[in-house]
């Protein structure tokens, strides 16, 4: 690029490049130099303009700033196996039960996929967290995730490898103290054939904090998958989920839930590839929206020419409950077969006035009717979960959520 024409950097660019530059990611720090965070031009970023959403960039994780005090864990899962992960770091874990596996290893566990959040994620991340799981694992495994102490910019990273035939839940949760944290999280699972898998992932930092997290799922055959994604704490979110359905015989409920205050963005982005004969998915999400926020959902399903009789269908659902509130979603197929049945939809809107009505006739107060239809319109999502652990706890996300906006 011509010294005329050169990208005038922001504060948050700068910051990001002088890190990769004293990192060692001499190359990313000068690709970034001339192109910038991508701006609403790019399609994938249409909705989340990070160069003008993202403003700064606090200083990068080292051991030398890092305090003794650990983010505190809301989510306590009765028997679960815990891991965590603090500050980006690894905390190998003894006595796992049968059939996990915990290891450490170097660099990301994201693929080569052309992203910014992947390549940021890859250029940081040092060890990544390797969990193996085989057999029939009874014990949910909660990997906790959080950031403490000062301000700081930390990226982690963890493999899930699936063995053949396992079963089992894996609870993923991000959380803080109240500093301007920013996160790059990657999550690579790989399905091997067979595998029963359920993926939970909470965000539920403070609101100053910037979350981002990919996630990427490389699907065997004969595979049942079911995720739930839920966003609710930080002021920025995204989260990136890819997957690659490489298996006949696959099944795959895909879902994600938006909670959305003032001032909040949060951004859910799905992109899913099938790739082999015989797959299914059935895709949900949904956002609730109040006061002066935004939510997002990009959503795109790819049928591969050689994934003849996929059946694929993804429908996106949104409440908007005050003035200013913004639900953003755009489902997208690309068909390349011609034996399928694939579909999408989309609706927004807000309270159903007549149920309000009929729920006020008898005697239940507006604002305790209100909060009876947003938990029956996000009920849909967490009926699934078996677990009942987990499902109190993603119903208590819901609750507080409820209980803020009373308040406010």
């Amino acid at each position: 690029m011509s010294e005329q024409n050169a990208l005038i950097l922001t504060e948050a660019e700068q910051a990001l490049v002088a890190q990769l530059n004293e990192s060692g990611a001499k190359q990313m720090a000068s690709d970034l130099s001339e192109t910038g965070l991508p701006t609403r031009r790019v399609e994938a970023y249409h909705y989340t303009d990070l160069r003008m959403l993202l403003r700064e960039v606090p200083q990068s994780f080292s051991q030398e700033n890092l305090e003794t005090q650990t983010a505190h864990c809301s989510f306590k899962i009765a028997d679960a196996f815990e891991i965590d992960f603090d500050n980006g770091q690894i905390s190998l874990v003894e006595n796992a039960p049968f059939g996990v596996f915990v290891a450490d290893q170097d660099g990301s566990s994201l693929s080569e996929r052309k992203d910014i959040l992947c390549d940021l994620n890859r250029a940081f991340t040092k060890k990544s967290l390797l969990v193996r799981l085989e057999g029939k694992v009874a014990n949910i495994v909660h990997i906790k995730r959080s950031i403490s102490g000062d301000a700081r910019h930390v990226n982690s990273a963890l493999m899930l490898d699936i063995a053949a035939g396992a079963e089992m839940v894996v609870l993923e949760t991000f959380e803080g103290n109240e500093a301007a944290h920013l996160g790059n999280h990657a999550t690579r699972v790989n399905l091997g054939a067979g595998a029963k898998f359920t993926h939970i992932v909470i965000e539920a930092n403070s609101k100053r904090a910037r979350h981002f997290h990919t996630m990427e799922y490389a699907i065997g055959e004969n595979v049942t998958l079911r995720n739930l994604v839920v966003n609710s704490g930080a002021e920025l979110s995204r989260v990136q989920m890819f997957g690659r359905f490489e298996g006949e015989g696959t099944h795959a409920d895909l879902s994600g839930l938006n909670l959305v205050d003032d001032g909040q963005h949060c951004d859910i982005t799905m992109d899913m590839t099938h790739a082999a004969e015989n797959t299914t998915a059935e895709e949900m999400f949904k956002s609730v929206v109040r006061n002066r926020a935004k939510a997002i959902f990009q959503g795109r399903i790819v049928v591969d020419a050689v994934a003849q009789k996929t059946d694929a269908k993804m429908m996106a659902q949104g409440l908007m409950l005050s003035e200013g509130a913004q639900i953003l979603a755009k489902p997208e197929l690309e068909i390349f077969a011609d034996d399928v049945q694939c579909g999408h939809g989309c609706t927004c809107g807000e309270l159903d006035e007549d149920a309000l009505f009929y729920l006020m006739s008898r005697g239940i107060g507006r604002q305790e009717a209100g909060a009876l239809l947003i938990r029956a319109f996000i009920q849909e999502l967490l009926d699934p979960i078996e677990n009942e652990d987990v499902n109190l706890a993603l119903s208590k996300i819901v609750s507080d959520w409820l209980e803020e906006g009373s308040t406010s």
